[in-house]
């Protein structure tokens, strides 16, 4: 089993405060800009900025109403993430299991 792993959830959940925003939109609900920019630690437009960018990748949404914009996590943007892990997990089970089968074939 193969999968194409979508560099951009990497890269995008590499920086710790796309990370942070992202975490706090999945755990928290909707948000706005001003409400994810005192958390944040950055000024507003770094926020934007790291939003754009969340949401290039898949990983946000936004929803206007009215004059103010909402945020969303997309959970399932993660799923490239996902699929590279199982990929990966079974990997390293088979070549575990191999070298234990060699290691017991050693001591006989």
């Amino acid at each position: 089993m193969t999968t194409t792993l979508a560099p951009d959830v990497f890269r995008m959940l590499a920086d710790p405060t796309r990370r942070s925003i992202f975490e706090r939109l999945a755990r928290e609900g909707e948000l706005t800009v001003s409400a994810l920019v005192g958390a944040a630690r950055v000024s507003q437009p770094a926020v934007s900025q790291h939003l754009k960018a969340l949401r290039g990748a898949g990983l946000v949404r936004e929803e206007r109403r009215g004059r103010q914009v909402f945020y969303k996590a997309k959970p399932k943007g993660l799923r490239p993430l996902v699929d590279w892990m199982s990929v990966q997990t079974e990997l390293w089970r088979t070549s575990f299991d191999r070298l234990e089968a060699l290691l017991d074939e050693m001591e006989d």
